[in-house]
């Protein structure tokens, strides 16, 4: 008998990648000490090439190099990390700078009151650039942890957009320089661990990237946790980038409404909104890495860490597949067909705007009974979509 092919088994086309921090967590939380062991970069690497399929790993700085860490054992540490990659044919295709850790940004990096604080954030980004830029990665991921308040009273929010604008425009320039070839990628999150985030949702960042110096070489990497954590609808936040050519990055996992950034696996809470991101990423043939930016349950052993991992990867080609059945369901596209009613003949009107146009547009005979009495059968397509999900 043939060999049974596994449809879900994941490939590095699938560009699928972990954190060094995402399977190298150890299980601590605010209220406990890590419940298992701390691995090296190294380690981490074969733990996660061991499960197969994966495309890249990813670091902050500090993930790969500790911060105080000497010359002789850095060295030794990219050393086995680079020696690691090569074994399991893995890339780092994102790079980023850990700004919120260490006690000299307690009130932020790039926002800092502190101008000394604020030049050493960008001279640690300088490093951490390099540091990336070594290992091959393209995409440069920023995420404020630490930009923002918990009172109003200790910074003036516009003198604090305009100084995380102007290290931005200071690190393009020097990406340009130093022929990095970096895409920048911003990351939004509402609150923690500030009571109040700057750029707190995916939106804000796609107001600030305009305002920048080299506005082509910026966009956004939204996080699935970060959006739910406030109950918004993530799937719209990404569809905003993707409309506007932003959507550099992405990072996946789950989280439950109100709750503080629980970073669960892909898929493991809300299987709707799982289904729908990846419906979206799949329609509008997003290319870029897709981070599983999670961590296995702090009861997990490293056996039930690898199972995370393949979870992670299995779930989002479990959903892919569903997506390409979704669009052949004749029932479900029947009805969407019946909902989507295009009129050429208006939508040529109301396309671009000209004087011919809005004067037609202003003849024309709109009934309002008539419009309101279409039939809109959304209950049964929801119905259909909970049937479809659930195999019934």
């Amino acid at each position: 008998m043939a060999k049974r092919i596994d449809p879900y088994m994941p490939t590095p086309a699938d560009k699928f990648t972990f954190g060094l921090w995402t399977v190298g967590n150890p299980g601590a939380d605010p209220f406990g000490k890590a419940t298992r062991a701390v691995l090296s970069p190294a380690e981490i690497v074969d733990a996660i090439g061991e499960q197969g399929g994966a495309y890249g790993v990813n670091f902050h700085d500090n993930d790969l190099i500790p911060i105080d860490a000497t010359p002789a054992e850095a060295a030794q540490i990219k050393k086995d990390f680079r020696a690691a990659l090569r074994r399991h044919k893995l890339r780092v295709p994102m790079a980023t700078t850990n700004l919120f850790s260490d006690p000299v940004f307690k009130d932020g990096a790039f926002t800092s009151n502190d101008a000394e604080v604020r030049a050493y954030a960008i001279h640690k980004t300088m490093n951490a650039m390099q540091l990336g830029a070594e290992f091959g990665a393209k995409f440069y991921v920023f995420w404020g942890g630490r930009e923002g308040t918990e009172s109003d009273a200790t910074k003036d929010p516009v003198v604090a957009t305009k100084r995380f604008r102007e290290a931005i425009d200071f690190l393009c320039d020097y990406n340009k320089s130093q022929k990095f070839g970096y895409k920048f990628a911003f990351e939004a999150k509402p609150n923690e661990p500030r009571g109040h985030m700057y750029f707190s949702v995916t939106g804000s960042y796609l107001a600030l990237i305009p305002t920048l110096k080299h506005p082509e070489m910026c966009g956004v990497n939204p996080e699935f946790a970060h959006e739910t954590m406030a109950g918004l609808n993530f799937t719209h936040h990404v569809a905003q980038a993707l409309e506007a050519g932003k959507l550099f990055h992405i990072d996946l996992n789950d989280q439950e409404i109100g709750r503080y950034d629980q970073d669960f696996r892909f898929g493991s809470v809300n299987y709707k909104a799982a289904f729908f991101l990846v419906k979206l990423l799949t329609d509008y043939k997003y290319k870029g890495p897709k981070h599983f930016d999670s961590h296995a349950y702090r009861q997990s052993d490293p056996k039930d860490v690898g199972h995370f991992a393949r979870g992670s990867m299995r779930t989002y080609k479990i959903l892919e597949s569903k997506v390409e059945k979704f669009n052949k369901n004749r029932k479900i596209q029947s009805l969407l067909n019946k909902i989507n009613r295009d009129n050429a003949k208006l939508s040529k009107l109301t396309r671009n705007f000209s004087k011919a146009n809005a004067k037609a547009l202003l003849a024309t005979d709109f009934s309002r009974e008539k419009m309101a009495k279409k039939s809109l059968p959304y209950e049964e397509l929801d119905q259909l979509v909970f049937e479809f999900l659930n195999g019934a």
